[in-house]
């Protein structure tokens, strides 16, 4: 578990990797792999809305989500990559 708790609306999410054989049996480097467009949610933030009342958030914790290719930060705790996105930003949920 990570040792952050997001603010706000944001979500951290932990990049899930790419693998590193195509279904054709090619090996791919790290140098051609591209940015992790999935990942699991590890932690929320707390929404509120102009009242001050809480407002549930659309995804959980454990989930599998798809991230935007550009978008969120970057973080790195106990050598443990995380990206630390608004849920607004998230582009949607695997089922």
């Amino acid at each position: 578990m990570a040792k952050i708790r997001p603010l706000g609306d944001r979500v951290l999410v932990e990049p899930v990797d790419e693998k590193e054989v195509t279904k054709g049996g090619i090996i791919i480097p790290d140098s051609a792999k591209e940015k992790p467009m999935e990942g699991k949610v590890i932690a929320l933030g707390k929404k509120v809305d102009d009242d001050g009342k809480e407002i549930a958030f659309d995804v959980k914790v454990g989930d599998k989500v798809l991230l935007p290719k550009y978008g969120g930060t970057e973080i790195k705790i106990d050598d443990v990559s995380y990206q630390l996105v608004r849920e607004d930003d998230l582009l949607g949920v695997l089922v």
